[in-house]
């Protein structure tokens, strides 16, 4: 446990309730549409501080996997970008689009989990 209170995921969760809980209700037009914009990017904070981490080193450890070699994330995407323009990868590639896939579905739990083509392709993998 934390020693260090309030956590940064915890000060992040409190200004969110705050505002999505005592500020929101009393707004209207722009102001109110404008904060409800801010509340989502807030929940979007809150579930990168969650998974974030956990979901890059997975999309690390599947690009090395598919490439065939170790490195760091920005590095290995890029290696991946450059295979697919340069026509070395492409939809045969073994394990390729199972990782486009999973990175994906990865994204979105962070980005947008109501999203509904998202929640779909949950309740295929179920």
């Amino acid at each position: 446990m934390p020693t260090d209170r309030p956590t940064v995921p915890e000060l992040v969760e409190a200004v969110r309730e705050f505002m999505e809980n005592e500020v929101q209700p009393n707004l209207e037009g722009s102001v109110a549409f404008h904060t409800r914009v801010a509340v989502n990017v807030l929940r979007i904070v809150e579930r990168e501080l969650a998974n974030g981490e956990a979901l890059r080193a997975g999309e690390r450890e599947g690009l090395a996997s598919l490439l065939g070699r170790d490195g760091d994330l920005d590095d290995l995407a890029n290696d991946l970008i450059k295979g697919i323009r340069g026509g070395e990868l492409n939809v045969d590639t073994p394990g390729l689009a199972d990782h486009l896939r999973a990175t994906v579905m990865a994204k979105l739990a962070i980005d947008n989990p109501r999203y509904k083509s998202y929640q779909r392709a949950l309740e295929q993998d179920a």
